[in-house]
């Protein structure tokens, strides 16, 4: 379980030791020996010292405190650091730390892209008694951005739904349907209006699954799954380049199971395999 509290104002000392999450750019510090989440003592990481006032503590992960420094655009060379990506890492680490670094990462960005008033254009500060930045001038406050974005997963007797979208034409994977809640919109209707824009079909027995922070940069997946209704697949050729019924056994490229996408497959798979096990009794 990760703990949620997100504290500002941090004291450390040489010999606190925590996970450290070092942001550098759009990458974050590794170990070249240990890679994944680096674990060290504040006294080792004296690339970092000039940030100290800066440490914000994210949560825990197993036994250890985990404190995000963001270095902004500062390089740095180092022979036992190396630079990786939120993506590389995420998939080194299991599923518990997702949601940690998943963390890290949207503080980060959100600190980063809001130094200035959206509304008078005067410098933003940070305040301590909650994550937050407000207006100098004017006292408008912001608060980290969070995108709410469904993800469903659909199945038609024995088969699923998944669909290829641009993004992934060169892996040649296949996923589930995906989209943002719109201003005004319920989560249930964001997901028939999605798979009806993108596949071009309509969809039932509508049930809530599990929800992911995805920091890519700042989505909450809410995912559900759903039973075919009506139509034929027509992609929209836009967000959507192919989308067919597949076969439980005959799977193509799909999402790892860190994923949510993920998960929702294998969910829908397990469901599948389940009712073809069904056997029903002979009453005669």
């Amino acid at each position: 379980m990760v703990n949620s509290m997100i504290e500002q104002n941090i004291s450390v000392t040489a010999e606190t030791k925590a996970i450290w999450l070092i942001f550098s750019g759009e990458r974050i510090f590794q170990s070249t020996e240990n890679p994944g989440f680096m674990v060290d003592t504040w006294a080792a990481l004296d690339f970092a010292h000039a940030y100290q006032e800066q440490i914000v503590r994210i949560g825990s992960h197993g036994d250890l405190p985990c404190f995000l420094i963001d270095m902004g655009n500062e390089h740095i060379e180092h022979k036992q650091l190396s630079l990786i990506s939120m993506r590389a890492l995420l998939m080194q680490n299991q599923t518990s730390f997702f949601g940690i670094a998943s963390r890290a990462w949207q503080i980060a960005l959100f600190m980063r892209t809001h130094r200035f008033c959206g509304q008078c254009g005067s410098t933003m500060q940070q305040i301590d008694w909650e994550m937050a930045m407000q207006c100098s001038r004017c006292q408008h406050r912001c608060y980290p951005r969070i995108s709410p974005c469904i993800i469903v997963s659909i199945r038609h007797n024995d088969k699923i739904l998944l669909a290829q979208g641009k993004p992934h034409r060169s892996s040649q994977m296949f996923s589930t349907l995906a989209g943002f809640v719109e201003s005004g919109e319920k989560l249930e209707q964001a997901v028939h209006r999605e798979v009806f824009e993108e596949v071009g079909i309509k969809v039932k027995n509508l049930r809530y699954f599990s929800s992911q922070p995805w920091p890519f940069p700042h989505s909450l997946m809410v995912g559900f799954l759903a039973d075919f209704d009506s139509g034929d697949i027509k992609v929209d050729g836009k967000e959507i380049l192919e989308a067919y019924w597949f076969d439980t056994e005959k799977l193509p490229n799909i999402p790892p199971k860190l994923s949510i996408a993920g998960q929702l497959i294998q969910h829908t798979i397990e469901e599948i395999k389940q009712q073809k096990n069904i056997t029903i009794p002979n009453h005669s």
